[in-house]
């Protein structure tokens, strides 16, 4: 998906909001509205790829019975609020959201139209869907993450940095559904671990939260779920190899970025399998007839660049189960 492929939705007033829309509608289109709840659209080009690949496979093909509306975000609350009252007017057949925040503010707008969720964490921890079998109201889809995975989290980071004696759980206060805190204090604790939460409001909060817990050695940090926006991203980063604290990241790209470990599903995969849930909706299925999904496999990316940079020898056991090495 090209940057010249999106349009600005709505003139003016969606500035800073690129809508993507290819072909014209006709009488036989159904139209399936994307609001991605992220400030880098560079890491959604290729999910969205198979997303649109997946639909075509499926028999909903764009210019011919497809339309598809995407609508950047941001991860600002006031922001996504106004574009899904913006990507809702567009009546959209289907909306797709990509995290907790864009998912309960679509359901805000609207309990009729279905949503399929494409990631948001756990959504039995979270109570999106209470019942995962048979989904009431409007929402299903396929999930990124288990609650449970913080404490896989706590593991990692014990084994690329062994003399870790306490975490950093750095969280947006505003964000973050606190889900995955359960898993990855009982791991802490079983490995003689202490955990500090982190919750921070922007930037200022970040630099204050980490200068302060760098003060003794033997740290290292956990980015808990949703991603921070880059502004926020950069700055944990630096902080991080300015005061050598191993971070964990919870998808591949912000280990690409320069975080030393990911782990977390692949969200290609988790888009390609989507698109299956669209199809299903558009032609007739219910909600309540599509169990909400959970990923199968959870890949691990550790950037060794980092690693350096931080003074760490990753083992090579590690390094042997890692999905991909970033050099």
């Amino acid at each position: 998906m090209r940057r010249r492929d999106f349009i600005t939705l709505l003139g003016g007033a969606a500035a800073g909001w690129p809508l993507a829309a290819w072909g014209q509608q006709d009488e036989r289109a159904r139209r399936v509205g994307l609001l991605v709840a992220n400030d880098t659209e560079r890491f959604f080009l290729d999910p969205v790829n198979a997303f649109r690949e997946g639909l075509a496979k499926l028999g909903w093909i764009e210019q011919r019975n497809l339309q598809l509306d995407i609508l950047f975000a941001g991860t600002d609350l006031g922001r996504i609020h106004d574009a899904a009252i913006k990507l809702l007017s567009l009546s959209p057949d289907v909306v797709v959201t990509t995290t907790g925040a864009s998912t309960a503010e679509v359901r805000r707008q609207t309990q009729t139209i279905p949503i399929i969720i494409t990631g948001g964490g756990d959504p039995g921890a979270t109570q999106i869907v209470r019942d995962i079998a048979h989904p009431e109201g409007n929402i299903t889809g396929i999930t990124n993450l288990y609650a449970s995975i913080g404490g896989k989290w706590v593991e990692l980071l014990k084994q690329a940095a062994p003399d870790i004696e306490r975490i950093g759980l750095v969280y947006s206060a505003q964000l973050s559904s606190r889900t995955y805190l359960p898993s990855i204090e009982a791991a802490a604790q079983a490995l003689a671990i202490k955990t500090i939460d982190m919750p921070f409001q922007d930037t200022v909060d970040i630099m204050r939260g980490i200068d302060a817990f760098a003060g003794l050695a033997g740290g290292g940090l956990i980015v808990v779920p949703p991603a921070p926006n880059a502004t926020n991203r950069t700055a944990i980063r630096r902080l991080a190899e300015q005061h050598r604290l191993p971070t964990l990241f919870h998808t591949r790209e912000l280990a690409v970025e320069g975080g030393l470990m990911a782990y977390g599903s692949n969200p290609v995969e988790n888009w390609r399998r989507a698109a299956s849930f669209v199809a299903r909706i558009l032609r007739g299925t219910k909600v309540s007839d599509l169990p909400l999904e959970f990923p199968t496999k959870f890949e691990l990316a550790i950037n060794l660049k980092t690693a350096r940079a931080l003074g760490l020898t990753v083992p090579p056991s590690l390094l042997a189960a890692a999905d991909e090495v970033i050099e």
